[in-house]
């Protein structure tokens, strides 16, 4: 399925279960019930206005190991619909008065996402035109005008009151010259364009905000989502810095500059908030390490069941003031996650419960589905590392009994050891491959063959050695 061939408002549940297949190996339940999720958003779009304010998605629970494809499937179906999304950890998070991070910056960072992906889109459209203006400002730097071009007598021919080269100029003189200009920079353009200039030095002014790189909150101030540094940035006069570059870059210099100045910042911050109170998908992993187990009420729980009440009215609809206005949270999509060994999620508060009403438990990976996720997604693993060898002219040749190996043994260690679900493989196979990456550029055979015994070879002793266990995922 092509994505960029479907209308985003036009996307079926089945449709998101193909593309989502692209990249996460079964978990059928879980793609479903996050397509079925999407599809109501646009079902919502299609309503009045007045029962649209009333309905509220029906937020995700995701139960499951580790390693199985929670994060995966909320990052692709964001990236589908071209969403704005943040991935938090519910753990750093501590009730308010504690020492951590107030809940309500995970909407106001989920601003700054959607302010980005904005004026990132923004800037694309008007790359063309752009492109024309940095053109121009080359073009001027490269053949400066004469009236930039002093000459140095011309203080003392007016200081002795003798006639200029200007006065005694005729209008055909004029015409002349300036047809000569005219030509000249033409050919300058066509060089320009045939990248012929690329390397030639010239001197550029560029203009620079004087605390555009002081990344400065001051205390306090982030709960009322402000960045001192942003305002007194705004506030004094801007730097103008000459230095000289390559034609080349001062091209993508003047582009983004030019870019930038076509775009309404009014406008984008609208857009991107309207995105995030609409679109904005929030992914809070490690839910279940603030969740109180058996309803303990002392010690660190106290600060665990602080931090769910802190997420409940984020999570239920309130209002965030962000440095680029008030958002408001009430049809944001909150899918959380956990592994849950410990705790159950009956363990949560039941106010929190509540709010994610859709739970959906994710299958441990066995040696089928972690050979499947060897090959089957686009951009797998075993596809990464054939490509990065490519560039240093070596092929890697997987037969199918290696591949099943490396998968047999993955299984085998997340059994005997703590289940970390396929981030077992990319310790697999890096331990695997990693004499051949290091030899690669020496290496003068162009086809290396991996079979089931160089696996066994390479793994088996590590993974039958439980001391060196210890030091491999």
């Amino acid at each position: 399925m092509n994505e960029a061939a479907i209308r985003r408002d036009e996307l079926t549940p089945s449709q998101v279960m193909a593309f989502l297949d692209r990249y996460v190996i079964g978990q059928s339940k879980a793609k479903k019930a996050v397509a079925v999720a999407l599809r109501n958003r646009i079902r919502r779009k299609r309503l009045p206005e007045e029962l649209a304010k009333e309905i509220i998605p029906k937020n995700i629970l995701m139960v499951g190991p580790t390693g199985v494809g929670k994060t995966e499937i909320a990052r692709r179906l964001a990236q589908l619909v071209d969403a704005p999304f943040i991935k938090v950890e519910a753990s750093k998070y501590t009730e308010v008065g504690y020492v951590g991070r107030d809940v309500e910056s995970i909407i106001r960072e989920m601003a700054d996402i959607s302010v980005h992906m904005v004026k990132s889109k923004k800037i694309e459209e008007n790359r063309g035109v752009a492109a024309l203006l940095a053109e121009e400002r080359v073009l001027d730097a490269l053949l400066p005008s004469k009236s930039k071009v002093r000459q140095p007598q011309d203080f003392m021919r007016i200081l002795l009151g003798s006639s200029s080269d200007d006065e005694e100029r005729t209008a055909d003189e004029y015409e002349n010259e300036n047809e000569s200009r005219r030509t000249t920079r033409e050919k300058f353009r066509k060089l320009l364009r045939e990248g012929k200039l690329n390397d030639r030095e010239i001197e550029i002014e560029v203009t620079e905000s004087p605390l555009s790189n002081v990344p400065f909150i001051g205390v306090g101030m982030e709960e009322m989502g402000l960045n001192l540094g942003e305002m007194l940035g705004n506030i004094l006069p801007k730097k103008v810095k000459r230095k000289r570059v390559t034609v080349a870059n001062a091209l993508k210099i003047f582009q983004l500059e030019e870019a930038e100045k076509l775009i309404d910042m009014d406008a984008v911050v609208k857009e991107a908030l309207d995105k995030v109170q609409e679109e904005g998908i929030v992914f809070i992993d490690e839910l279940d390490k603030i969740a109180s187990a058996d309803g303990q009420k002392y010690g660190p729980d106290v600060s665990r069941e602080g931090v769910q009440r802190d997420l409940l009215p984020l999570v239920e609809g309130t209002t965030v003031q962000t440095k680029y206005g008030p958002v408001k949270t009430d049809h944001i999509l909150f899918i959380g996650a956990g592994a849950f060994h410990s705790v159950k999620p009956s363990d949560l508060i039941p106010e929190l419960q509540g709010r994610f009403p859709i739970r959906v438990e994710l299958d441990p990976l066995g040696e089928e589905e972690l050979l499947r996720i060897l090959v089957e997604p686009e951009n797998s693993l075993v596809k990464q590392y054939k490509a990065l060898l490519q560039t240093e002219g070596v092929e890697l040749i997987f037969t199918d009994a290696a591949l099943r190996e490396v998968a047999s043994l993955a299984a085998k260690m997340n059994r005997e050891m703590e289940n970390i679900g396929a981030r077992r493989l990319h310790a697999m196979l890096e331990q695997l491959l990693e004499d051949i990456s290091f030899r690669a550029p020496e290496m003068t055979e162009r086809e290396v063959r991996i079979d089931d015994i160089f696996v066994r070879e390479r793994l088996a002793p590590l993974v039958e050695n439980a001391d060196l266990r210890r030091y491999l995922l």
